[in-house]
């Protein structure tokens, strides 16, 4: 498909829109990261975190500050990811930002 000129795709327009709005950005992680506990929906949470990177400096970027190689990292961020929490932490850490725990709304037994 052939893209107008001057016009740029979702995904662009996402990654300016979260680059140019950190709060924003944190809302859209939080609320993606939240499908992790889902495997039918994890991917989304990994995407999202990916999108994120992209919005922060680019993935060869995060990877590097992080201390992860590019390859590691677009693996860990894919739709089929399984990043280790010390990727994780590595790469919300780089992004500026951190986990944290929030009390789920069920309680278990």
């Amino acid at each position: 498909m052939k893209r107008l000129k001057g016009s740029r795709s979702h995904h662009e327009a996402e990654i300016a829109e979260l680059a140019a709005n950190r709060e924003l950005a944190m809302e859209y992680l939080k609320a993606a990261l939240e499908s992790l506990d889902d495997p039918e929906d994890r991917a989304a949470g990994l995407l999202a975190l990916r999108t994120v990177a992209e919005a922060y400096g680019g993935l060869g970027a995060v990877a590097a500050e992080a201390g992860i190689s590019r390859e590691s990292l677009y693996r860990a961020l894919s739709p089929k990811g399984n990043p280790t929490l010390k990727t994780l932490l590595a790469v919300l850490k780089t992004v500026g930002l951190r986990l944290s725990v929030e009390s789920e709304t069920r309680i278990h037994a």
